[in-house]
């Protein structure tokens, strides 16, 4: 069940060092948000903030709000293991488990959680793998190793395990980067599809795959070097790629820096 994710007054540091300041966006269930801006200036580190994995890094700390249709998963009853499960991440690189099966790889997070059930795993495997788009292209070769598949279907493996645990939002740090123009292509029309069910943000350092995939568009700028990178404005992508409110997001869509 899709979900919204309000973000509120948002801090976030690596030790005493201010990396992403005051940032407070919403993100509607059922559609898609693209982060964009600079190198450095704190979109990843936003994304991985949204499911906790920010805090696994040593020092690393949040103050203020992400809410999942209105529950604080920073709040000190709140499970981050749980959370990381409602809320699934899909990396800039493709990481399957290389020598595990394609099915494996794909159950990986049911099997983690205790599920046994060989039919149950069975239909899940198929109905991920269908929701990726690569049921039809490995459905006689589920036993093979992930690590066999192309870069593309290997990404499109990953998001197949990533929907497998039926989470409520999917974050995507830039997926595109390491394919080709073909395999990103796919990986794009899933995205398009993927949306129908689930709350998707995706941080991209390619303004077209922003403009092709996202409803909304939020603008990430650093002032200067060493200062917090901060949310510069976030609204409808045509709206930030033709008109949009400041002159930062102008000069960066327009190429003037960055």
């Amino acid at each position: 069940m899709a979900k919204r994710l309000d973000i509120k007054d948002l801090n976030l540091f690596y030790g005493k060092f201010h990396a992403v300041q005051d940032v407070t966006l919403q993100v509607p269930a059922r559609s898609v948000t693209a982060f964009i801006g600079p190198s450095g200036c704190g979109k990843s580190t936003v994304l991985r903030s949204l499911n906790r994995m920010h805090e696994v890094i040593p020092g690393a700390r949040v103050d203020g709000k992400v809410l999942l249709d209105g529950e604080d998963i920073y709040d000190g009853k709140v499970d981050p293991v749980q959370v990381r499960r409602t809320i699934g991440m899909v990396f800039q690189r493709a990481n399957p488990f290389p020598t595990m099966s394609i099915r494996d790889n794909v159950v990986a997070g049911l099997k983690l959680s205790g599920e046994k059930n060989k039919k149950h795993l069975d239909e899940v495997t198929e109905r991920a793998l269908r929701g990726a788009n690569l049921w039809e292209e490995v459905k006689d070769r589920l036993a093979k190793p992930g690590g066999g598949l192309s870069g593309g279907q290997q990404q499109r493996l990953c998001i197949a395990r990533a929907i497998a645990v039926k989470p409520d939002v999917l974050l995507m740090d830039e997926p595109c980067s390491a394919l080709d123009p073909i395999s990103t292509l796919a990986i794009e029309d899933l995205i398009a599809e993927l949306k129908q069910e689930y709350t998707i943000v995706i941080v991209t350092h390619n303004m077209q795959q922003a403009a092709r995939v996202s409803d909304q568009t939020a603008f990430f700028n650093l002032r200067a070097v060493g200062q917090p990178g901060e949310l510069v404005e976030i609204d409808e992508t045509g709206k930030i790629f033709s008109n949009p409110n400041q002159k930062a997001t102008e000069d960066y869509i327009s190429g003037r820096f960055g």
